[in-house]
């Protein structure tokens, strides 16, 4: 193969793009695509507006891991031009579009994207998964001097202490054994997140949206570890905390606030 951007095709599998590039993806997300798309919650606008503010231009942003696209689509209010790159065929099929969004399927570690050219890179919920080395690498190649790479996660959700009680015991317990390695990087709220940059402290951000029980099942369902335990138990590993949901939660159509914080590394890219 002479070149390594592939064009989104529902053709091209997800086996035959790492064959081409000689790597091993972890792929926690394709068979849940379509719920990861429908429940994910959205990062609040004012995270863009702080990131934009501290690069010097804003021409080019990348983001990776790019999932749902959410981070790209808010991205392309900012800058003139974003590439959003996925591994993930079924990620990228499952986008928000926008005609100023380039979609690619590619592993963040190995881009088409030119040297020198990129402003602001983002990895929202997604680093853990990287191979740190190759994709910081990859982030000096394509970034200019004085760019900006943010990443953020967020973990358990707050909603009311008898639901979130709930919440703990089936991160902690229930899919606890299942959970892939990398996933203690979240856990840990990046804070052991190898990061070799000039650092930039951000301000506090809480992610908060209002939900019903259906959207709750459909997030918790979303989750990486769910086809992991689905295959190996053989139920849904929301089943066992169902019940106790239901009658927590009262009337299942009753809206209620839930809120997450947000967990940053930014970093500052000198050269």
């Amino acid at each position: 193969m002479d070149s390594y951007y592939i064009i989104f095709s529902k053709s091209i599998s997800r086996k035959a793009i790492y064959q081409a590039f000689n790597m091993t993806f972890r792929d926690h997300f394709s068979e849940l695509a379509k719920q990861y798309s429908k429940h994910r919650p959205r990062y609040p606008g004012e995270i863009y507006d702080y990131l934009a503010s501290l690069v010097p231009a804003k021409e080019l942003a990348w983001d990776a891991g790019t999932g749902n696209g959410q981070v790209a689509l808010e991205l392309a209010n900012h800058f003139q031009q974003v590439i959003a790159t996925d591994a993930s065929a079924d990620q990228i099929a499952n986008v928000f579009q926008h005609e100023n969004i380039d979609y690619r399927i590619e592993p963040a570690e190995k881009t088409s994207i030119a040297a020198n050219t990129v402003d602001l890179v983002t990895v929202g919920t997604a680093v853990h998964w990287f191979d740190f080395d190759a994709f910081y690498k990859e982030v000096y190649r394509v970034c200019r001097p004085h760019a900006v790479l943010a990443v953020w996660v967020y973990n358990l959700p707050a909603i009311e202490p008898e639901i979130d009680k709930i919440l703990d015991h089936y991160t902690n317990k229930i899919v606890q054994p299942y959970w892939p390695e990398r996933l203690r990087y979240l856990f840990e709220q990046y804070r052991t997140l190898p990061f070799p940059f000039e650092e930039i402290t951000p301000p506090k951000f809480t992610m908060e949206t209002e939900w019903d029980l259906n959207n709750l099942i459909g997030f918790l369902s979303s989750w990486s570890v769910t086809p992991i335990y689905l295959k190996a138990e053989g139920v849904h590993p929301v089943d066992k905390i169902l019940n106790e949901l239901r009658a927590s939660w009262g009337d299942p159509t009753q809206k209620k606030l839930v809120k997450w914080p947000l967990y940053f590394r930014i970093g500052r890219i000198s050269k």
